[in-house]
């Protein structure tokens, strides 16, 4: 009977974590990737682009532009809101870079010369 017992135990645990595993894939599978500004890219005046989206912690931001012309600046709030580049600021400058969202606030920016100041930054809120 013991022995029956613990066979039930040890069917229920690996059915819990086959559960697990799956709950994880399927939270995977939820993630959303989204292009920055659209058909147009990652480009001057794009702030307005994250309006009516929802976006989770997870979600991809593909960053589209012209390498020589424009880079992408993960910042904190500060760097957002002046338009600089905090020290140790995350600089993309591969024309397609794909950045995964974190909870909370991210904030990008354009740190080429009045880029930003010109509307080539966002911030998003992830949930």
């Amino acid at each position: 009977m013991a022995q029956a017992r613990g066979g039930a135990i040890a069917v229920a645990a690996a059915a819990a974590a086959v559960l697990c595993l799956l709950l994880s894939h399927f939270e995977l599978a939820q993630a959303t990737t989204y292009t920055v500004g659209g058909t147009g890219g990652w480009a001057i005046n794009v702030a307005g682009w994250t309006k009516d989206k929802r976006f989770k912690a997870g979600d991809t931001l593909v960053f589209k532009y012209n390498p020589s012309i424009h880079n992408v600046v993960a910042v904190n709030r500060a760097g957002y809101s002046s338009c600089t580049t905090p020290k140790g600021a995350k600089v993309y400058q591969s024309g397609k870079d794909q950045i995964k969202l974190v909870k909370g606030q991210n904030y990008f920016i354009c740190n080429y010369a009045g880029h930003c100041q010109a509307g080539m930054k966002i911030a998003v809120t992830a949930a």
